[in-house]
């Protein structure tokens, strides 16, 4: 649990200028050697995420082993923001933790079922709805956008997310910047998640809370939702997209802290429907552990919830805690890594290689020929755009990304991705309409830009 919780606390550090930092209770005694300190002060220097991901790069080596593992938390993170998903899951695994008393389900007694369709049920006679992500994997971000037009169908009309700061103009703008929120909004599905929101007639709010402790931030989190929302309309029906254990309904996770979603069920009587996508996320490219069983008996090929086929319940490995887990399908594979002649190494020893995650750490930049995840597509809202290094004008690494025309400068990008080595090619994630496409070094530079436009896409004809 300190190691799912601390991805946030040390980002959040970063963010505030290491100001009272928010540790949990579970890593509360540890405190930050001056090695680390510097760490984060270095890092508040770079001007952007690739700044970031090549200074983390460089000294990690020089790192002792406590040192690295926060280094790559933070490194994880930025590799998130640079749209390099599957190298930040990779880079960072997370391994599932779940109760020593719970049975894993099988076949014979339940079966999956479309996370959308059941949570979109589930939801039907609820006033509240939360759901979790894993801050560095930007794939726990992708139920939420699913979920919101679906739940505002069912009447509800505020969204809160918790990578949101005040920004008194968001709504009027309709799209987020960079100033709207930490750098967790800077990836570009949080992005969408945002710009979804708005467009949908959803209220967004902010509700996060920095500096004190653990228990303060629950506390405050959970107090800034019922001022916000509950108590300003009392027939409000609300959607929470937050981290980790904040959507937890009972003690556990956070030791003996009382968790955000338990506060606000009692200021306001309602008991929220809590999802939660963390417990078991992917951590190899072969699929291994809890998470590896549950994906060989359920195969799931989309975001999926696990029905009991007796009652019809939903599947949650803690109840106390939340109500059900959601399994996603594996976004990364042997498949993903392309060609071996890129990789110079036969599959056998790239798998043992693979599995060694201590090792696998330190040779993710070299991996920019990784696949982008098939998941990017949205199913088929958003279309491949092919790039290259030739964008980059011999300046490498850099990022390019894509803007929509009708938004600002400083708007959160539509898609990105970061090129770390010479003659290089991959692909954006586009839906339809006009962008402005632009290249930057780690200096924030720009090196290239031009305006694209990217179809309509056509459903294939009938046979």
């Amino acid at each position: 649990m300190a190691t799912r919780m601390s991805i946030s606390t040390t980002i959040r550090a970063l963010l505030s200028g290491f100001a009272a930092l928010p540790i949990p209770v579970a890593v509360a005694a540890q405190s930050f050697n001056h090695a680390e300190l510097a760490l984060f002060r270095a890092l508040k220097r770079q001007p952007n995420a690739l700044a970031r991901y090549t200074y983390l790069s460089d000294v990690m080596p020089s790192l002792s082993p406590v040192e690295q593992r926060l280094a790559l938390q933070l490194f994880a993170s930025a590799e998130s923001e640079l749209g390099l998903y599957d190298q930040a899951i990779l880079a960072f695994p997370l391994k599932s933790r779940i109760p020593p008393d719970v049975a894993l389900p099988t076949a014979a007694g339940w079966r999956a079922r479309d996370a959308v369709q059941v949570i979109t049920r589930l939801a039907a006679d609820r006033r509240i709805v939360m759901i979790n992500e894993a801050h560095h994997n930007a794939h726990t971000r992708v139920l939420t956008l699913a979920l919101l037009p679906r739940l505002r169908a069912l009447g509800f009309n505020y969204f809160a997310a918790e990578a949101l700061t005040d920004d008194p103009n968001l709504m009027h703008r309709g799209y987020p910047v960079n100033a709207s929120g930490t750098e967790y909004l800077h990836e570009p599905l949080y992005g969408d998640i945002v710009r979804a929101a708005i467009q949908l007639g959803f209220t967004v709010v902010s509700y996060d809370a920095g500096g004190g402790s653990t228990q303060a931030r629950e506390t405050a989190q959970a107090e800034n939702l019922y001022r916000k929302v509950v108590a300003s309309d009392p027939g409000a029906r609300l959607f929470v997209h937050a981290g980790y254990a904040h959507i937890d309904k009972a003690r556990g996770r956070l030791g003996p802290v009382a968790p955000m979603a338990m506060q606000l069920q009692k200021l306001t009587g309602h008991d929220p429907l809590s999802i939660d996508q963390t417990e078991f996320l992917q951590d190899t490219p072969s699929p291994s552990g809890p998470y590896g069983q549950l994906v060989d008996r359920f195969h799931p090929e989309s975001p999926v919830v696990l029905l009991h086929r007796g009652d019809g319940k939903p599947w949650s490995d803690q109840p106390a805690l939340y109500d059900l887990n959601v399994i996603l399908p594996p976004s990364v594979s042997l498949d993903s890594f392309g060609d071996e002649s890129l990789y110079g190494t036969r599959l056998d020893s790239k798998t043992l290689l693979l599995r060694d995650t201590t090792r696998f750490s330190f040779i993710t930049p070299n991996l920019n020929f990784l696949r982008r995840p098939a998941w990017l597509a949205l199913d088929r809202q958003r279309s491949p755009y092919p790039i290259s290094t030739s964008l980059c004008r011999t300046t490498v690494p850099c990022v390019v990304e894509a803007q929509y025309l009708d938004e600002a400068t400083d708007a959160v990008a539509a898609d990105r991705y970061a090129f770390l080595k010479p003659n290089g090619a991959s692909k954006l994630y586009l839906r339809p309409g006009g962008y402005r496409l632009r290249a930057r070094g780690v200096d924030s530079k720009t090196l290239s830009r031009k305006i694209i436009r990217i179809a309509e896409t056509r459903p294939s004809a009938e046979p």
